[in-house]
């Protein structure tokens, strides 16, 4: 038997722990699998929109869990530069780790939209929504913006939180006034005609003002200007979420914006054994299901590589999203190819299995995400298995 692949996954995040559980089933041992990441932890990161409101909390697992079950190696580190004439990569720490196939799923670099605004998913950020809702709670902030910013980026926890918002608030007996700028022309449009109405529906039923294909500036605090127009909104505080801009790791090639060019089988453009998945690779759609759809065509790719029996098939987006408040889940999916809405779906029901957030065929297995007994059965709903 021909010696075992080398894979190196730079990385600790979704597309990471998919694309070495994907290895693991499709090559066995014709790979030896090496995980570089500088945390211990692997955090579910979706349901940390619960946090703020008491009402859950992202989910942490040793990195060691996920690792053992792909028979991978954990090294700590971080990436640096690749060199893909030696087929090696260098970490922060000065250390060299040579490699047969590379997969880089390291994450985008979170920066601030606006000088002015709370970025949610930055550090801290958490604790400072919590300090935000028991204001709206006890009645010292009156107004509050939340705004989508335009690039790459994942819009629909912004929806969630000011969903919460609006609900704890009125709760409360208070009612603040709740607005919701986004560049898209629906909200959450990009699941589709039907899945917007029904989201505006959701958004004008707890009395959010909803502001679309507008363009924020936040020129100061407390000031929302929309463009075009230069409307005016007033608010006590702005909520938002990080620009995203790609790692341009030295020594590969990067888009203007620092993302890796990518092929269908999430190859990285212009060189040789090195592939890209999640927040890193260039796609818009910057979404922990994304992120593990661009790692299974990658783990399946570098199987066929080392051997396997396998027909690797290419990446093919589709999005599984659930919106999510503390008293429901709406199930969305839609093929972004399809040029048609009709298959497009939005329902208060799973419409995958299992039903996690981070809807990965191989990390789905391994996460512990909704509560299922916030499900009720709807008869006739068709239910994807093993996403």
């Amino acid at each position: 038997m021909a010696e075992p692949l080398d894979v190196l996954i730079a990385g600790g995040g979704p597309a990471a722990m998919e694309a070495a559980l994907g290895l693991q089933r499709f090559a066995g041992d014709r790979v030896t699998i090496t995980v570089l990441a500088p945390e211990d932890t692997f955090v579910n990161r979706p349901m940390s929109v619960l946090t703020p409101f008491a009402a859950g909390k992202a989910d942490v697992q040793p990195l060691a869990e996920l690792t053992g079950a792909a028979g991978a190696r954990h090294t700590r580190g971080t990436l640096a530069s690749v060199d893909p004439a030696a087929h090696s990569v260098q970490t922060t720490d000065g250390e060299t780790i040579p490699y047969d196939a590379l997969l880089v799923s390291v994450g985008a670099i979170p920066r601030p939209a606006f000088e002015h605004g709370l970025p949610y998913g930055a550090p801290g950020a958490e604790e400072a929504m919590h300090g935000l809702i028991q204001d709206v709670e006890g009645g010292y902030v009156k107004s509050v913006a939340f705004v989508v910013p335009p690039g790459p980026s994942w819009p629909l926890p912004l929806y969630e939180l000011a969903l919460m918002t609006a609900e704890r608030a009125w709760e409360m007996g208070m009612r603040p006034a709740i607005t919701l700028v986004t560049p898209e022309e629906q909200p959450l449009g990009i699941f589709g005609t039907t899945a917007g109405e029904a989201v505006m529906a959701l958004l004008r039923e707890r009395d959010i003002d909803v502001r679309t294909g507008a363009y924020a500036e936040v020129p100061a605090r407390g000031r929302v200007v929309l463009q075009p127009g230069g409307e005016e909104i007033a608010a006590d505080r702005i909520v938002t979420l990080p620009l995203l801009e790609g790692p341009a790791i030295d020594g590969l090639p990067k888009d203007a914006d620092g993302f890796l060019p990518i092929d269908r089988h999430a190859r990285v453009l212009d060189v040789d054994d090195v592939f890209a998945a999640g927040d890193a690779a260039g796609f818009s759609v910057k979404h922990g299901g994304i992120a593990c759809q661009q790692a299974d065509a990658a783990a399946e790719a570098i199987a066929a590589q080392a051997g396997a029996d396998i027909d690797p098939q290419p990446f093919k987006p589709v999005l599984r999203g659930v919106l999510l408040t503390e008293r429901r889940s709406e199930f969305m999916r839609r093929d972004v190819g399809e040029e048609r809405d009709d298959k497009a779906k939005m329902m208060p029901a799973p419409l995958w299995w299992p039903p996690t957030k981070i809807a990965g065929r191989e990390l789905a297995r391994h996460v512990r995400d909704i509560d299922g007994q916030r499900f009720r059965e709807i008869p006739g709903v068709e239910v994807e298995q093993a996403v």
